[in-house]
Formats: C-alpha cells, structure tokens, sequence
C-alpha cells in the first residue's frame, strides 16, 4: 500500500475490528507522527546495536480497554511504521514493577519503528513506572490487587501479542509475517512466560538477564539491608567499591587475560577473601578522606556475594556476582541502583565512617511491606529478624508464584510450534544472579531432554556485563539477526558471539553459549 494511502488509513476507524476476549475496549486513539528522528544506543536495544533513527513516519496507536470486574485501565500503545514497515512485528517489555510503557520500553520501540518493524508496548493498567508497585500492589489494607498481579505476570503479555497483530492486519491488509519478543529483566521473565503460556504468540522471543523466579528475587534484593540491620552497622558506598574493586584486580587474571572482568567466578570465590582487607586504608573519592575498611564491610558484602540463607545457614536463593557493583556507584553501571547502597553524612574527624543508614531497594520494598505484609502498619522493613526474614521469603513464594513465576519446565508447546529463544545474563549482574537463568535452563533439559532443548533454546553468559546494560563489557548486539536468520529461514542456530569488553583498552571476545 502506498504511504499516502497508509498515512490516510491512520484513523479510529481503521481498527473498529479489534477485539480481546475477557476485555472491553474502551478507546482507540491515533496519531500520525512524521519526522521523528532519535538516537537510541544499544545498551537499550539489548541484542541490536545503537541506531540513529531519521525522518521516521508512523501511525501512533493508543489503545485503552479494561477488563470487565476488574475495574483497570489498561494501555496499550503501537507504532505502525508508514514508509518502511517489514512486514513483521517487534513486541517489547517492561522493567522493575512495570509490564511496559517505560521509558526504556519506548527507546526499544523508537530503535524498533527505525528497523522498519511495527511495535507495541502494554502497561497492563499499571503504568509504565518501574517503581510503581506501592502505588497498585494493594487494593486495602491486608489485600493485594491480585488482578493487577496477574496481568503483570502473563495476561497483559498475551493481550500485547493479540492487540498487535489485530493492528497491523487492519492497517497493512495482512498480518506480520513473522512477531518477536525482546526485553531485560522483567522484561526478559515476561519473554519466557509467552514461551510457556502463549507458545503461539511470538515466533522468536530474546530474554535478557530474564527474572524467571521473581519472588525469590523480590525478596532476595533485600538481603544485603537485611544484613546491615542486623549488624546495625552501615558501610560507606567507598568500602563496598573499594571490595568490589579488590575481588576484580585478585580475579581478573584468573582466566589468562587482564581486561578489568571476572570469568571465573567460583575460583574467585577461592582466591579473594575480603576479610584480608579489614583496617585497610582505603581513599573515598565522594568526600576526599581516607578510612579504614571495617570488618562490617567485609561483612555485608560476603553476605551479598553468597547470597541470603536461614537461621541455620541453609542457602535459600543466589548472591550476586563477585565483583558486581554492590552500590550503584560505578559510573558504568549507567545510574542502576545497588542493592548494597547506603546514605551517609559527611565524614568528617574523628568520624571517619560518618553516619549511614540503609537504601531499601523500591522492588523488595513494595513486595515485602505490601504484598507479603499486606500492608500491615506494624510492619518494619529494618527491624526484622533472621528467622523473620527468611519466614518472609518462604510465605511470598507460597502465595504468589503461581502468579509471577515463570519456572514452569515444560516448553514443548512453544518447540512445537517452530517457537526459537535466545537467552543472555551477564556475570556482573549486580541485581538479578545469572545463577537463576543457569537454574531454570537445566530445569527445561531435566524436562525435555538436552537434544530437545538445543532445537529452539540458546543461552549465553557475558563476563564484565551488568544488569541488561552496563559493566565493562557489551551486550550481543548481533544476535537479532542472529535470532531471526534462525526463525525465518530456518538457518543454524547462534552459537557464538563477539562482545567488546570496556576498560583501558577496546578488547573484543567471542563467547559460546553455555554451558
């Protein structure tokens, strides 16, 4: 169809065949949009490099519809392209509390509509914002909004795929030829759940750094304030860089190559102790002093590297990486918060420590105040105990993972169907452990058999890469192509990639999926 006749067809009346079941629409809102132009680097693209978009025209799609009972507002948002559509849909998802329509997810889209895909983000009626759990998560005092619960955990995601492609045959006179998934985090875990639940709505879905037990995670995010509280002592952010700082340079030769990241994890864990560094002087560049590093800092971050446990020392989800930004001061890490991060006073003689409380993180925050404690006045985040924690962590996988988590081994729906995943997780992820992505792939091959799996599942690992971005290494950039010359023309699977690594220098490594 010509652009003129498209631009033409950018009306309401366009889309009056769009219908979900179990939703009612309520509205359907266009725009034509022309001369957009937009620079979106590939840190936010995930698996695609960055992409200067220029002069773009499309059809801006604003859906609104709810679901009868429920008493939400759900958003839907899609950009049709007009000059260069090719003929294929690109979905994308959200992060931290929110199903999509984040700022992030309208960069993948911006990246998208510059490729010539059509696009579509979902907000689930929750908002794009990330930390907008506390805002939702209760409809009253002592009970959760389990609807809302549920969309985010896989409704919204099957309404995304149905509204999209229900768009894009209204408008272009077919529907896509091929549709896609992409996200990071929970992004990444609402890729997988499509895969689980929805085998049919997406022909190839790329999961970054994938939240696939989310409750556990929830909770998790919490511990190294959990230790803090405990201890009653709080590091300056300095100590805990100084420590991850330490653990690069014992680790980083580990593997033959100095390029400032850890690929050997667990020989890390053998070679560095941070005890060792107790009393050592160490140099805050925040505030210009020099202090010692405090036993409680060796402390907390110990505890952060090996992850929470119980009264009796039993491990019950993963720490995150040696060697991870545990503050969120790294400028690399690109402003992601660390869920080690403290507030501190100036420091000042003879305080040299100065005064510091703790950072709760907004995501373990919202899940272990209102939908594990429901909202409960008498709760206090920083007052629990050990054995309150870990009850805590137990009671949010009890009643909600059958909302949110995305652990379910059985894919073969999604492998019948000529479905192709390809996961990634970097080694210094400083949020999500990429022991949860090692988890729930040797879950699927326990299920379906590593030859079965191996058909339409890759996984890759990237030393040095943060959470989704960031880090001192790049993401694959080129495995979309890679992804879709696997979906469309039935070509090899990916088996490697080519990461540049960020320090001194420019060092560019292949890395092989694992294992």
């Amino acid at each position: 169809m010509p652009a003129s006749s498209l631009s033409a067809a950018c009306t309401t009346s366009t889309f009056t065949a769009l219908q979900i079941f179990g939703a009612q629409i309520l509205n359907i809102e266009t725009r034509l949009v022309t001369n957009f132009s937009a620079s979106v680097p590939g840190a936010f693209r995930f698996f695609q490099p960055s992409i200067e978009v220029q002069n773009a025209s499309f059809c801006n799609i604003t859906v609104t519809y709810t679901h009868p009972g429920q008493g939400d507002e759900v958003f839907a948002y899609t950009w049709l392209p007009i000059d260069n559509w090719n003929g294929r849909l690109h979905a994308v998802g959200g992060a931290g509390w929110a199903a999509g329509a984040t700022p992030l997810s309208f960069e993948m889209m911006k990246g998208a509509i510059g490729d010539g895909y059509a696009t579509i983000t979902n907000d689930a009626g929750l908002t794009g914002d990330i930390e907008g759990g506390k805002d939702w998560a209760l409809l009253s005092p002592g009970n959760p909004n389990l609807y809302k619960l549920n969309n985010l955990g896989s409704i919204s995601i099957n309404e995304q795929s149905i509204i999209g492609k229900s768009l894009v045959g209204s408008f272009y006179g077919k529907p896509p030829a091929f549709s896609y998934w992409s996200g990071c985090s929970q992004g990444g875990r609402q890729g997988i759940m499509a895969a689980q639940r929805y085998p049919t709505a997406f022909d190839g879905i790329a999961a970054a750094a994938p939240v696939v037990y989310i409750p556990d995670l929830l909770a998790a995010v919490q511990w190294p304030q959990q230790v803090m509280n405990t201890l009653n002592r709080y590091p300056h952010p300095c100590e805990l860089d100084a420590l991850a700082a330490a653990a690069i340079s014992a680790c980083d030769g580990l593997d033959g190559t100095l390029d400032g990241i850890i690929t050997d994890i667990p020989t890390c864990f053998q070679t560095f102790n941070p005890f060792s560094l107790v009393n050592t002087p160490i140099f805050c560049p925040s505030t210009n002093t020099t202090l010692p590093l405090s036993y409680a800092a060796a402390t907390v971050a110990n505890a952060t590297w090996h992850g929470p446990h119980t009264p009796s020392g039993k491990p019950i989800w993963y720490g995150i990486s040696i060697g991870a930004d545990l503050t969120g001061t790294d400028p690399s890490s690109g402003g992601q918060p660390g869920i080690a991060g403290t507030n501190c006073t100036q420091l000042t003689p003879p305080n040299l420590h100065g005064t510091c409380t703790g950072t709760n993180n907004f995501l373990s925050a919202a899940y272990l105040s209102l939908l594990i404690a429901k909202g409960d006045p008498t709760f206090n985040i920083t007052s629990l105990s050990l054995s309150e924690f870990s009850s805590l962590f137990h009671s949010g996988k009890q009643q909600y993972s059958s909302f949110i988590s995305t652990d379910d081994p059985d894919l073969s729906a999604f492998r019948n169907a000529g479905g192709k995943m390809v996961t990634m997780h970097g080694l210094a992820d400083q949020i999500v452990s990429h022991e949860g992505s090692r988890r729930y792939l040797r879950s699927v091959q326990r299920e379906m058999g590593e030859e079965s799996v191996s058909e339409f599942w890759r996984h890759f690992e990237i030393p040095g890469l943060g959470h989704c971005f960031g880090g001192r290494s790049g993401s694959l950039e080129g495995m979309w192509e890679q992804l879709r010359a696997w979906v469309e023309e039935e070509g090899e699977a990916p088996e490697r990639e080519e990461v540049e690594a960020r320090l001194h220098r420019q060092l560019s490594t292949s890395f092989a999926l694992w294992p």
